[in-house]
């Protein structure tokens, strides 16, 4: 088992690198709506759809309609132009959705009753979890792409450090001083004191990254405070995002979303507090840059 988690992850990361260092936008958009359809045929499970025709209908709509929105704006992606007028809405109603997700995280199990009917609910819930992540990935990568194409490989490998942190940090602050569950009916193992060590460690690790970065860099030009604030936010929330599947998961009776990737799991296991971090950190940063 670990022999095959190890050749999964070292295969995730080959790929995770070639995509960012190596693909065009357009690509990378391409590659990005992948994961989004892998995304969506998980989550039909969660609103009860696991092999049945829905299924395969709700995945097929979805991987059709992401194709036809990224070619049909290629030469905007291929400019690094995301955030616009017709996808800028995404961002807000991500932040509103999370919103949303916490108060049905923090009353689990008692808000199930108003979400497992009718299961269309829980598709808009993915909705809202998979697309304002894909333009947000898209927005962080391609940022000022034409003048510099490396600038938003940093911005987004700084989300990404943030991310990996919290996860590290809570996982060995939870073991060595975990006492008081976090959300004991949602996801039992996780603890306030792993959950605060995490953010700790994460906002450490960030500082000392972008000290590291070109003093041109975009990030540099943020006050620590502020810095400081939206990354809390981000890796805040990022617990959310990880709380929320884990909750759905719970909900539908399965441990993993899927066992596409073996030894890990499936594509919202890797991805689930990414979904809730990316939104809120591009927000943030197109607010106050």
């Amino acid at each position: 088992m670990l022999k095959q988690r190890i050749i999964s992850a070292i295969a995730l990361l080959i790929f995770v690198i070639a995509a960012l260092l190596l693909f065009s936008p357009y690509a990378f958009a391409l590659t990005v709506a992948a994961i989004v359809v892998l995304g969506v045929w998980e989550w039909c499970q969660f609103a009860k759809h696991k092999n049945d025709i829905w299924r395969w209908l709700i995945t097929g709509l979805s991987a059709c309609a992401l194709f036809m929105i990224i070619f049909s704006y290629r030469d905007y992606i291929n400019a690094g132009i995301v955030l616009n007028s017709d996808t800028v809405w995404l961002l807000v109603a991500a932040l509103l959705w999370w919103l949303l997700a916490l108060l049905l995280v923090v009353s689990y199990p008692n808000s199930s009753k108003y979400w497992q009917k009718p299961a269309l609910l829980q598709l808009f819930f993915g909705f809202f979890t998979l697309m304002p992540f894909l333009f947000a990935l898209l927005a962080l990568r391609l940022y000022n792409y034409n003048q510099n194409s490396y600038e938003g490989l940093l911005l987004l490998l700084y989300v990404l450090i943030l991310i990996w942190s919290t996860d590290t940090g809570a996982y060995f602050c939870g073991k060595a001083f975990g006492k008081h569950k976090l959300a004991p009916h949602v996801s039992p193992g996780k603890t306030w004191q792993g959950a605060i060590g995490g953010v700790v460690v994460a906002l450490i690790i960030g500082i000392v990254f972008v000290q590291f970065t070109p003093s041109n860099f975009v990030l540099r030009h943020f006050s620590q405070p502020t810095l400081s604030a939206i990354s809390f936010g981000t890796v805040a929330i990022s617990i959310l995002g990880d709380l929320t599947e884990s909750m759905f998961k719970r909900h539908a009776g399965i441990k993993d979303s899927s066992q596409l990737i073996p030894g890990h799991g499936g594509v919202l296991d890797r991805i689930d507090s990414l979904t809730a971090a990316l939104p809120f950190f591009c927000a943030m940063f197109y607010f106050y840059r």
